[in-house]
């Protein structure tokens, strides 16, 4: 067993034995006595206590999710700190500077949401003859991906958001407009990827037909079928 330091903050992972975690390399490390376990749940308080000093936070990976199990830390500290935020949030000062930040929040919110839903327009691009239904697509997938915490592309930060409309249109198409919701694909590596890249270019060549102005019968077109179909 590694010996613990308390003198250090770390990331470990949960062990089924009381008051003992795997550190990053693998090795067992016992809690320090007088450390006490904070719950998930406050993410103000858990910011406040890894600001404060060292701690051990307690994450479980499963694939690529991650699940926190809280953080251990001197249970004098997570008192007071707890005691400080409980002060604070007893302050009517602290419920007005609340309420001002999520209308902030709000706002700013409701403006991304147009700016993504123009990007989705602007990467349709379809005919004038086909506006009406532009319209509607763009709506149905802002209205998928967009909400707060949906993790979709549209919430990423990683790319501009004229990427992020480009490929939540290509996400929405391969769900409503194809068949791999129920596809058999095989446990091969790089196979979905290259199923997904057939049926993103038959979903690009589908909106081409939509910029040209193409005559288009709607009894046979994936696209309106999805649309009059009520899909979200």
């Amino acid at each position: 067993m590694a010996e613990s330091s308390p003198f250090e903050s770390l990331e470990v992972r949960p062990l089924a034995a009381p008051r003992k975690v795997l550190d990053a390399s693998g090795n067992v490390r016992e809690v320090p006595d007088g450390w006490a376990l904070l719950p998930p749940g406050d993410a103000a308080l858990s910011r406040r206590i890894k600001a404060d000093g060292p701690s051990w936070t307690v994450i479980e990976k499963k694939g690529r999710k991650r699940f926190s199990h809280g953080i251990w830390a001197p249970a004098e500290r997570i008192a007071a700190l707890r005691a400080e935020r409980a002060a604070e949030q007893a302050d009517p000062a602290y419920t007005r500077k609340l309420e001002a930040g999520r209308a902030r929040r709000a706002v700013a919110e409701a403006a991304y949401v147009e700016d993504f839903r123009g990007a989705i327009l602007a990467y349709l691009d379809f005919h004038p003859r086909y506006q009406l239904m532009a319209a509607e697509l763009a709506d149905r997938i802002t209205q998928h991906a967009t909400p707060v915490g949906s993790g979709t592309v549209a919430r990423t930060q990683r790319i501009p958001v004229a990427q992020r409309a480009e490929a939540a249109t290509i996400a929405w198409l391969r769900h409503q407009t194809t068949g791999y919701d129920s596809m058999s694909i095989a446990r091969i590596k790089g196979e979905r990827r290259a199923v997904r890249r057939e049926l993103a270019q038959r979903s690009k060549q589908l909106l081409a037909r939509y910029r040209e102005g193409a005559a288009i019968d709607v009894t046979r077109c994936p696209l309106h079928a999805a649309l009059r179909a009520g899909t979200p």
